[in-house]
């Protein structure tokens, strides 16, 4: 038997959804029925988390308390290595956020402990663990083993694997730490905002424009029918990379997962396995393409092979009828 420990993350007294996502990623590690999945959250007001916590999945929450209401590096790393140590963990899930890295890796030097970030898929192949993330800015996967080492940290990139449906009834235990002592003080909380960009993390239709659009000078009239259509204009890397979109409207693995989207509409995207990575949990995907062997029609509910400037012609005009 063996214990996976996901690590809660919450912020201004909410609970944030990466956590549910990362008991879903537990999941699927487990290598038989006995192995457990342990849910942490750590805090002053720990204990308000239960409830939001007890899903599906979760064979265990700790509560653990500390003297800290916010985030704290010092104390969670102290808490987390406490767990380790108390709970045998094999693997130990973060999520890939400011937070973690404010600690993870200083965690896992000072352990050594097996560690790599910015995990999308994490698998056991035969005995041995296998996390892949992105590298070289994207442009290729890279497949990151452990050899030698009985407990691995990794940051899980969010959006990526989808929650599990479903209330449970773990057991509760506690853990104390509130002696443990921080080098700093926290004075305020800042929320950092991306100018008055939306998230579009957190939107429900998007309509994304890719290459085919030819010249910058088109992206109005594609803004003009996502604004008519009631959807977030987005794009493909190439858009992003040449400015005729923010980055905060990039989909893929190198800019956002649209998680939340429940319709995506991809104008004039071949497809590519970063841009694909980005919406793969959209329930229904719309690809138009004059390229009838375009791979974005690999994962589109409904593909239209044909011109996407006749498209949107075509659904103006029935938008204004």
């Amino acid at each position: 038997m063996s214990t996976i420990l996901v690590i809660a993350e919450h912020r201004r007294n909410e609970l944030r959804p990466v956590t549910l996502e990362l008991i879903s990623a537990a999941q699927g590690l487990k290598k038989s029925a006995d192995d457990k999945v342990v849910v942490a959250v750590i805090g002053s007001q720990a204990d308000s988390y239960v409830p939001a916590l007890s899903v599906n999945g979760v064979d265990e929450v700790v509560v653990v308390k500390s003297s800290s209401v916010d985030f704290d590096p010092d104390i969670f790393e102290a808490a987390v290595s406490a767990l380790i140590e108390s709970k045998k963990s094999a693997v130990v899930l973060l999520p890939h956020t400011v937070d973690s890295l404010g600690y993870a890796a200083t965690l896992a030097s000072k352990s050594n402990l097996g560690f790599a970030t910015d995990v999308f898929i994490a698998e056991y192949q035969g005995d041995e663990l296998v996390a892949t993330r992105g590298g070289y800015n994207q442009k290729v996967n890279v497949e990151v083993d452990f050899p030698g080492k009985d407990t691995v940290v990794m940051t899980m990139r969010a959006s990526v694997f989808k929650p599990l449906e479903g209330t449970g009834s773990p057991v509760v235990t506690n853990l104390d730490v509130s002696s443990v002592q921080s080098r700093s003080q926290n004075k305020d909380f800042i929320e950092l905002g991306g100018g008055n960009d939306i998230d579009i993390t957190t939107v429900d239709f998007i309509m994304s424009i890719g290459r085919g659009i030819g010249e910058e000078t088109n992206v109005e009239q594609f803004r003009e029918l996502a604004e008519t259509a009631g959807a977030t204009l987005c794009c493909s890397r190439p858009i992003a990379d040449a400015g005729w979109l923010p980055k905060s409207r990039q989909v893929g693995q190198s800019g956002k997962v649209v998680g939340s989207c429940k319709l995506y509409v991809a104008l004039g995207i071949s497809g590519s396995i970063q841009h694909m990575a980005g919406m793969k949990h959209v329930p229904t995907i719309v690809a138009i393409n004059t390229d009838p062997s375009a791979s974005i029609f690999t994962i589109a509910k409904y593909g239209i092979v044909g011109d996407i400037f006749e498209f949107e012609e075509e659904l103006n005009s029935q938008l204004a009828a």
